[in-house]
Parts: C-alpha cells; structure tokens; sequence
C-alpha cells in the first residue's frame, strides 16, 4: 500500500536493503475544534545475496502495489569432463 516515491532498495557489498517509510497527516476543521492525526509506517528488510549472484544487473519494478526485484546469476564455469590419462 505504499508509493513507489517512499521505498528504497539499495545494495551494499552482498546485502540489499529494501526500505519505506510513509507518513499521512489528516486535519479536520470543524467550527468549535480542530483536529489533527497523523500516521506514520516504516519498514526495512535486509538480504545476503549469494556468491553467485550479479550485483551490476539488479533490477526493480513496481506495479499495482508490488515491488519486484531481479537478480541476475553470475556465470558458472562449467567443468569439463574427466578423462583418464593413458601413462606413456
């Protein structure tokens, strides 16, 4: 229920933060009184990110009250196969 304008996700080294905050001020006018509310919300989340992952390609989105967030898998060195080795 937050705007995309109020969270913030940042990465530092291997862990990335997912942050928000969210402050509504209400004022009600009445003749005799005045009354004021105020409400305020925050969050923060914070993730290790595995050795194989690519921290240069995280991306985000945000849609209908959803953050979504990619992170890419580095590439893996693929091991060759064994083979016996003829003693000459």
């Amino acid at each position: 229920g937050m705007k995309k304008e109020n969270i913030a996700v940042e990465r530092e080294d291997k862990l990335l933060t997912i942050s928000g905050k969210n402050q509504e001020e209400k004022e009600d006018k009445k003749a005799a009184y005045l009354r004021k509310e105020y409400k305020s919300s925050s969050f923060v989340r914070s993730f290790s990110l595995p050795d194989n992952a690519d921290e240069s390609s995280i991306t985000t989105g945000y849609e209908d009250g959803i953050l979504r967030i990619r992170i890419e898998k580095k590439p893996v060195d693929v091991k060759k196969e064994k083979r016996a080795i003829p003693i000459g």
